[in-house]
C-alpha cells in the first residue's frame, strides 16, 4: 500500500508533514518583462503598417471579452492529484489553463507520476477535487498571473519559497488555515478507512469563488495575457504539420504516457491517461482545445530523497527549451524561454517569428526534456 505508507498522508482533519529546510534569500525583483529601451535614433525609420487586434481578451483563455471589469478578479489555481486511485476529478472542465506536473511520490518503480494544476478566471467552478499540496514548480508557474493557490500545505522549504514571493501570489490559504470560511469542503463519499485510521485526501475539494474572498490581494485579477492569445484564424498552426494523436510520456524510458486525439467531431483534443479516457465525475471527457507541451529538465530536491516523498524541479527559470503547440488538429514547434519567477513564457517557432496561439482552454504538459514526443498523422 504505497498510497498508505506517504509521509505526508493526510490522517484525521489533515496536519501537513515536512521538516523546515533553508528558504529562499533576497527580495523579489520588479518585473521587467514589459520594459522598453528608450530610443537613439533621432530620425527612426516608417515602419510598415501593422494590423493588430486590440480588442480585450480573457487573460488566461484568450476569448474575447465584452467588459473589460469582468475581468478585474483574482485567478484561483488548485493543486489535484492525478494518480489512478485519486480519479475522477471535477472541475477541471472549466479552468482556461491546466498545468501537468511531476507528483513528487514515487511508485514501486522509483519513478514519479503526475499533479494537476487547473486554473479558473473566466470561469469559476463550482467545487475542484481532490485537492492536495503545493510544488516548488508552482511559483514561476503562477506568479506572472498573481494567482491564489488552493491547497493542502506543503513542505517546509517550499512554504518558504511560496511566502518569499508573496508579492505574486498567495498560497497560504490553505485548507487548515481557513476552516471556517467555507472555502474548502470534504466530500463525504471519498473519506476512507484504513487500519482503523480516517485518511481524508482524496476527499477535499476547494470553492474557487469563496477562496477568492479570502484575501484583499490580486482583487484586479491577472496583470497580463499569459500566452500570446490571438485570432484562432491567424493561430500560428494554420500552416504547421498535421497531427491525429500526441503521446507524452512522463516516466523513465518514455513510459507513462499522457496522449491527445484529435477530434474533427468536436474540434478538441479528447484526453487519455496511461490507463484509458480522462473522465471527470459525472462521466465528462477531459477536451481541451489547446495543447502545449513545454519541455524542461526535471530532477529532485536532494534534502528529502529517499524520505519517500522528494520535491520535484522543473527547470523553467532563467533557461529555456523546446516546445510543441497543438490546435485544431496541426502542430508547430520553437523554442520557449522564461526569466525570472515573475516573468511571462516566451515562445518562438522555428522560423524565427513569435508563437500565435488561439483562444480557449490550454492543457501545458511539462515531461522531461529528454522526453520523446510521438506525433501521428
Amino acid at each position: 500500500m504505497h498510497e498508505l505508507s506517504r509521509r505526508t498522508a493526510l490522517v484525521g482533519l489533515l496536519a501537513t508533514a515536512g521538516a523546515v529546510a533553508a528558504g529562499c534569500s533576497g527580495t523579489p525583483s520588479p518585473s521587467t518583462s514589459g520594459s522598453v529601451a528608450p530610443s537613439t535614433s533621432a530620425s527612426p525609420s516608417p515602419s510598415p503598417s501593422v494590423s493588430v487586434d486590440t480588442r480585450p481578451r480573457w487573460p488566461l483563455s484568450g476569448k474575447l471579452l465584452k467588459d473589460a471589469d469582468d475581468a478585474k478578479h483574482a485567478a484561483v489555481a488548485v493543486k489535484v492529484p492525478d494518480n489512478k486511485n485519486e480519479h475522477p476529478q471535477r472541475g477541471l472542465d472549466e479552468a482556461d489553463i491546466v498545468f501537468v506536473e511531476l507528483d513528487g511520490y514515487r511508485d514501486s518503480a522509483g519513478y514519479s507520476s503526475t499533479r494537476l494544476v487547473p486554473v479558473f478566471h473566466s470561469k469559476m467552478a463550482e467545487s475542484v477535487g481532490p485537492v492536495r499540496s503545493i510544488r516548488p514548480v508552482d511559483i514561476p508557474l503562477l506568479s506572472p498571473m498573481h494567482a491564489i493557490i488552493g491547497n493542502t500545505g506543503a513542505t517546509g522549504w517550499v512554504l518558504k519559497y511560496v511566502k518569499h514571493y508573496g508579492s505574486y501570489l498567495e498560497g497560504m490559504l490553505s485548507y487548515m488555515n481557513t476552516k471556517g470560511t467555507g472555502s474548502y469542503g470534504i466530500d463525504s463519499a471519498r473519506v476512507r478507512v484504513y487500519q482503523g485510521n480516517t485518511y481524508y485526501d482524496r476527499a477535499v475539494v476547494c470553492h474557487p469563488s469563496v477562496l477568492a474572498k479570502q484575501t484583499k490581494k490580486f482583487r484586479d485579477g491577472p496583470p497580463q495575457v499569459y500566452f500570446p492569445f490571438g485570432d484562432a484564424k491567424v493561430a500560428s498552426t494554420r500552416d504547421g504539420k498535421t497531427a491525429a494523436s500526441i503521446s507524452v510520456p512522463w516516466k523513465s524510458g518514455n513510459s507513462y504516457n499522457m496522449s491527445y486525439t484529435w477530434s474533427e467531431k468536436t474540434g478538441t483534443w479528447l484526453r487519455s491517461m496511461p490507463w484509458g479516457p480522462h473522465v471527470l465525475a459525472g462521466g465528462k471527457r477531459v477536451a481541451p482545445d489547446n495543447v502545449l507541451i513545454i519541455r524542461a529538465k526535471q530532477h529532485y530536491d536532494k534534502i528529502y530523497s529517499g524520505s519517500g516523498h522528494d520535491e520535484p524541479i522543473h527547470d523553467i527559470i532563467d533557461t529555456s527549451g523546446p516546445f510543441h503547440y497543438f490546435h485544431g488538429g496541426k502542430y508547430v514547434t520553437g523554442t520557449w524561454k522564461k526569466g525570472s519567477i515573475e516573468e511571462l513564457f516566451e515562445f518562438t517557432l522555428d522560423d524565427g517569428s513569435p508563437l500565435s496561439m488561439a483562444p480557449g482552454q490550454t492543457y501545458v504538459e511539462l515531461p522531461n526534456k529528454s522526453a520523446k514526443i510521438v506525433i501521428k498523422s
